[in-house]
């Protein structure tokens, strides 16, 4: 299954992608970790977009491009794959359909995930990373408190710190630009007929079994726990009867009809040759 997640920056893809990534075994494709790799490896590609970003530039659609299609083209694409932050406007969409096209690896869902914008500043604005390993908390949603561990790089608490565009100033603006540049993807792929939206708030796992019903995948159904009368009528069902599987001594078994017609013959056969 080839898939792209739309949403509002604060919307839940990466989380949401990362679940995917372990019920469906296809991996997730972010652009921001392709770019970070390709410069780590000081690929061709990786050279030219450090140079864009050290000048403060813009990564060109090409570059990117051009990463996503050396990404492909690894084994583990062959299932499927999921693009996170990737198109963000129509020029990017258009450009992807050729790639993809170009590769014979269509899309097959598009999945928009829909936050009231209010919902979506508490979100960013709680937002907080760990500044040694990297795992992000909110502490609207899941405060480090809650998840009773220490940073698995120090041994310690977590050293939360908030990104610069994280905060309420700057939300605004980045939702401005969404609506300006990335939501009009919700009508391109609405008329390809491959967008499935779903209400994305509410906790993790509801959402989570929204994406996959969305997607049409098979959400295993919770077991409901058995009664304790149940439970007992259902073994008193299954024993058997102490009679039944009581063994029978020779006095106590009948003789069949054809036994005791056999028994009295001689007998019959005697009178006979007396009379």
């Amino acid at each position: 299954m080839r898939i792209v997640l739309l949403g509002a920056p604060g919307s839940g893809k990466g989380t949401q992608s990362q679940r995917l990534v372990e019920r469906l075994g296809i991996p997730q494709i972010s652009t921001g970790d392709l770019l970070r790799a390709a410069v780590a490896r000081g690929t061709e590609l990786g050279r030219q977009a450090k140079e864009a970003m050290d000048s403060g530039r813009l990564v060109d659609d090409s570059l990117v491009l051009g990463m996503i299609r050396e990404r492909l083209g690894e084994p583990d694409t062959r299932k499927g794959f999921i693009l996170d932050g990737f198109p963000r406007n129509l020029a990017q969409a258009h450009a992807l359909d050729h790639l993809l096209e170009a590769v014979k690896q269509p899309l097959d869902a598009v999945v928009q995930l829909e936050v009231d914008y209010g919902e979506l500043v508490k979100r960013i604005a709680g937002r907080r990373t760990c500044a040694d390993c990297g795992r992000v908390f909110n502490l609207m949603t899941s405060p480090p408190a809650g998840a009773n561990v220490s940073c698995p790089k120090t041994g310690q608490p977590h050293r939360l710190v908030q990104r610069p565009d994280d905060n309420e100033a700057t939300v605004a603006e980045r939702l401005r630009v969404y609506d300006e540049k990335t939501r009009p993807l919700v009508d391109f792929y609405r008329a390809r007929g491959m967008l499935r939206a779903i209400d994305a708030e509410g906790d993790v796992d509801t959402v989570t079994r929204r994406l996959m019903q969305a997607l049409g995948v098979r959400v295993p159904k919770t077991r409901r726990p058995v009664r304790k009368s149940a439970a007992k009528k259902a073994v008193r069902r299954t024993k058997t009867p102490a009679k039944r599987v009581r063994a029978k001594t020779p006095k106590q078994r009948r003789p069949s009809a054809p036994a005791k017609r056999r028994a009295k013959a001689p007998a019959k056969r005697a009178r006979a040759r007396r009379r």
